[in-house]
């Protein structure tokens, strides 16, 4: 009985990660209580809410953000195009690029309209996107380095801990484009001191901040690519 179950979760689990939600389990005629049983016999690992992976597979390097994000878009309506209607955003997305040393804390997405989900932990925030301001990781949809950094910023984070984030993208070579992350910047300017919308500015102050020398905020840029 169980190899034949373990066969059908196979047939739904997600192939990037093994992951399967109980609700793709639900529609193979696995039912929520033979999950349990599976878990316990070690068959399957519970991650999150509502969300197991099968024992054996190889799990994505922040599964905690990926587990929960499997479970909104697969539940959510479909995207717009050439947008995820689920993306990391905060302090989720910056774990998902690797920068500036967050723990998991609960997980952050952006989603185009309002909805509703019993996931804990979770906070969704209504916003539209553009396909510029996204991208992929670990095959994930999150803001982009730039984005992510100004978003922190105008979720609250402190300058310290965006600086911090600042020099870990600079040091790990993942900003693409000073001008893309002034402009993401500007609306945060007067906010933190700065005149009206001059992120040019701001930037700059996080790059004090962050010990970025002069030589590397001109010469350590990528060439800029939206994905």
């Amino acid at each position: 009985m169980t190899a034949e179950l373990m066969a059908r979760l196979g047939g739904v689990a997600d192939n990037r990660w093994g992951l399967v939600t109980t609700a793709r389990a639900e529609e193979a005629g696995i039912s929520r209580k033979q999950m349990s049983r599976l878990a316990m016999g070690g068959f399957v690992v519970r991650v999150a809410q509502g969300v197991y992976r099968i024992e054996g597979a190889t799990p994505a390097r922040q599964e905690e953000v990926a587990a929960r994000w499997i479970v909104l878009a697969t539940a959510g309506e479909p995207p717009a195009p050439g947008v995820p209607s689920v993306v990391a955003a905060g302090e989720s997305a910056a774990l998902l690029h690797g920068i500036g040393g967050f723990r998991f804390a609960g997980s952050e997405f952006i989603v185009p309209a309002r909805r509703r989900t019993r996931l804990t932990g979770v906070r969704l925030r209504v916003q539209k996107l553009t396909p510029y301001e996204v991208t992929m990781v670990e095959e994930v949809p999150a803001l982009t380095v730039e984005r992510t950094i100004a978003d922190l910023l105008a979720t609250g984070s402190s300058l310290h801990i965006v600086g911090r984030v600042v020099r870990d993208a600079v040091e790990q070579e993942k900003l693409s484009s000073p001008d893309r992350l002034a402009q993401y910047l500007a609306p945060q300017a007067t906010a933190q001191g700065m005149p009206l919308g001059d992120g040019r500015a701001l930037r700059e102050l996080l790059f004090d901040i962050a010990g970025v020398p002069e030589a590397r905020r001109t010469s350590s840029w990528k060439a800029f690519s939206p994905n």
